[in-house]
């Protein structure tokens, strides 16, 4: 077991450190996003809703803003649509706040509709096509499921033959395919609702725990797990009905220091890890 160091990829500017990160993401194009507000949100208060920026950091290095107006979310998810616009969803819906849970916004900010995805949200996930992958943790029984940017379901895994799909621990998005790790069987799930004939394919897998997966051709590696196992980085190779293991290493931090409280994003190829303070993402690519 080796170090593997996570490569320095986007930076919150500096200029905006004073403000409080709501929540953050890296995109399926690549780039890395902040919501931040001026302070806060004050545990069981009521969700009032506030004025945010989203700053985004595009791959080339370019840096956008982005006003939004009346975020309801407190405790949110946040991703970016191919338009321009953006997604903000709270991961919680109350019942008289469930017609709002999820706001989306066009380029310039304003909100443009509101709808519910359901309660419980653990990932939430914007593909190429401007779809809306959601992934439930277990007080929802909902699962994954896709819908469109004005509300309509589009794909669900209610019949899908998911084995112990009780918390979608991890989910990855790229392109217009999903994949997943969910608790308690914790198998590899590759999802692709166009493809007609075989749109769900389950991989046993041995890995438990993992809360980011990312996938490059027959390669596939996991990060996370449970107590000691917090900074695994597991490798294995994919065959028609398994995950094979190759080997097993530790993600650090780019300076060689554990992550500690940490958010994650999966997409494609790449593992994204923000450490607090939340700030800074770092990228680990299984195909380089």
């Amino acid at each position: 077991m080796q170090k593997i160091a996570l490569i320095p990829y986007a930076s919150l500017p500096r200029e905006h450190h004073a403000r409080h990160v709501l929540t953050s993401t890296v995109d399926v194009f690549g780039s890395a996003h902040w919501l931040l507000a001026e302070r806060a949100p004050q545990p069981g208060g009521d969700a009032v809703p506030f004025g945010a920026l989203v700053v985004s950091v595009h791959p080339a290095g370019d840096v956008e803003v982005t006003e939004l107006s009346a975020v309801r979310a407190h405790w949110p998810k946040l991703d970016r649509l191919p338009d321009g616009g953006f997604v903000v969803a709270a991961s919680r819906a109350r019942h008289n706040e469930e017609a709002h849970q999820v706001q989306v916004f066009d380029a310039r900010g304003r909100e443009t509709s509101t709808f519910s995805v359901g309660d419980a949200i653990e990932h939430l996930l914007v593909d190429e096509d401007g779809q809306i992958w959601v992934g439930h943790f277990d007080e929802n029984p909902a699962g994954i499921r896709r819908w469109s940017a004005t509300g309509r379901l589009t794909w669900t895994s209610d019949s899908a033959r998911i084995p112990g799909l009780f918390d979608c621990y991890a989910l990855n998005v790229s392109g217009t395919a999903a994949w997943a790790c969910p608790y308690t069987d914790f198998p590899l799930v590759e999802i692709r609702p166009d493809r007609p004939s075989q749109p769900v394919v389950v991989r046993a897998n041995r890995v438990r725990g993992a809360h980011a997966v990312a996938v490059h051709g027959d390669r596939v590696a996991f990060f996370g797990g449970y107590g000691e196992e917090r900074d695994r980085l597991a490798h294995g190779e994919l065959t028609e009905t398994t995950v094979a293991s190759t080997g097993v290493d530790t993600l650090t931090l780019p300076d060689g220091t554990p992550p500690g409280r940490r958010r994650v994003a999966g997409r494609g190829s790449r593992i994204y890890v923000q450490a607090e303070p939340f700030t800074a993402w770092g990228a680990f690519d299984i195909s380089s």
